[in-house]
């Protein structure tokens, strides 16, 4: 598979180049050149299939030839090692939940396949790589633990002081090795704009090689469409029209979805639950994409103002507004609605959710009053203990500490504070 920039204006490359790069030369997201269906009977046939097996058959073309079918088998394999169940929330309402990795956010699965892809590419290259990632949130522990111990790869995460919970801000900032955190004196977008800035300025990328792990590489990407295959498995027997509500800041993970749909997966609409970083719900509105400064939520790793795989969305449906339309519905909640479904989970139905999927599931009760034959799934995007402050002051009731959680509570800090790209820069360059 070759992949071209949306910037159209770079040539094209391989999946290990993308992977590599992070980013094109002219700055561009890439986009693989082709999708090809996958066969019906696949579809008919799903319930056969293993999990390994489903994934494989979803990513198998995006990645031939660069890494070979038994290596890949094995990427998938350590990648897939925890479980992601479909709970019944009532009769027309589910949840997907993804936090059953190792730090308990869905970006597990992401930052576990792009780390051994770039293990696997980096085997016999004598030049260090380093991963420079922006995290609002649970990204910098998925991809600190993804890329924890692996040979010839540095990680370097960027992270907004004081804006993401304390779990998330130990759990990217206790495992040492070849992990840096980097506090920064700003907001989410503040860090992505110091990351944007690092990939432009040749005085870094002439000395070192960097890549990005955000959601940006398509080795993070795309292997977030195996959880709407896993969740397509438990449900379709149902006989009514699949819909995912997905919590959506960067838009990665919906993003991810509508590449699952290109492939032939029978999902009927998809829904951008957004709290108040309203940008997307805004533009299906007026067709105006304006992207503005983020705002801070308790639903924090989608307080994204500007979110970089939206260009993916838009080309997936060829820059076609009514195609998109008529394929995504959005919604955007506030803080108080949200703390509002939190409560309603838990007295009505005893589930326990987090900030994000209380989102979700706001989303799926609108879609529903206009769509009542639907079977709407919100996608569960993190454990509720990681936001224990929020949770528990909603509910009023004491949440158990899982063994993941549990193990990075003690663990000492460990941060080197920033204020300025020109920080960073130095960083950097003293690195090497």
């Amino acid at each position: 598979m070759n992949y071209y920039s949306l910037n159209k204006k770079a040539p094209t490359t391989s999946f290990k180049d993308a992977v590599i790069k992070g980013l094109a030369p002219d700055k561009g997201l890439y986009f693989p050149e082709s999708i090809t269906l996958l066969p019906k009977s696949f579809f008919e046939e799903i319930d056969d299939f293993s999990y390994e097996e489903i994934a494989f058959e979803a990513i198998k073309q995006f990645v031939a030839p660069d890494i070979p079918e038994a290596e890949l088998k094995q990427i998938i394999s350590e990648t897939l090692s925890f479980d992601f169940p479909v709970v019944e929330i009532n009769k027309k309402i589910s949840t997907l939940e993804l936090f059953h990795g190792p730090t308990m956010a869905f970006k597990d699965v992401g930052a576990r396949f792009m780390a051994r892809c770039l293990g696997y590419f980096n085997k016999d290259n004598s030049r260090e790589v380093t991963v420079l990632v922006a995290t609002s949130g649970d990204t910098g522990g998925a991809v600190a633990n993804g890329f924890l111990g692996v040979e010839g790869v540095k990680v370097v995460i960027l992270y907004p002081s004081g804006k993401v919970s304390d779990i998330q801000e130990k759990q990217l900032t206790t495992l040492k090795k070849n992990i840096t955190a980097l506090e920064v004196d700003g907001v989410f977008d503040d860090c992505q704009d110091m990351v944007k800035q690092a990939f432009l300025d040749e005085s870094i990328i002439n000395k070192m090689q960097l890549t990005s792990a955000n959601s940006i590489n398509v080795a993070r990407w795309l292997p977030q469409m195996f959880y709407y295959f896993f969740a397509y498995k438990q449900l379709h027997n149902q006989h009514k029209d699949i819909v995912f509500s997905v919590p959506s800041g960067n838009f990665g993970n919906i993003c991810a979805g509508m590449m699952a749909q290109q492939l032939g997966l029978p999902i009927h609409h998809f829904i951008a639950s957004n709290n108040e970083n309203d940008v997307v719900t805004e533009y299906l509105k007026t067709k105006l994409y304006q992207p503005k400064p983020s705002v801070a939520t308790i639903s924090n790793a989608m307080d994204v103002g500007n979110p970089s795989n939206f260009v993916r969305i838009q080309e997936i449906f060829k820059n076609n507004f009514e195609a998109l339309k008529s394929n995504l519905t959005s919604y955007s909640y506030s803080d108080e609605k949200t703390r509002e479904a939190l409560k309603e989970l838990y007295n009505d139905y005893n589930y326990v959710a987090d900030p994000h999927g209380a989102v979700g599931y706001l989303g799926c009760k609108d879609y529903l009053k206009m769509n009542p034959n639907a079977h709407c799934v919100f996608l569960e995007t993190a454990h509720a203990t990681k936001f224990l402050d929020v949770i528990e002051d909603v509910i009023r009731e004491n949440i158990e500490l899982p063994e993941q959680i549990a193990a990075v509570m003690d663990k000492k800090k460990k941060s080197i504070k920033i204020g300025a790209y020109e920080e960073l820069k130095n960083y950097l360059l003293s690195s090497i």
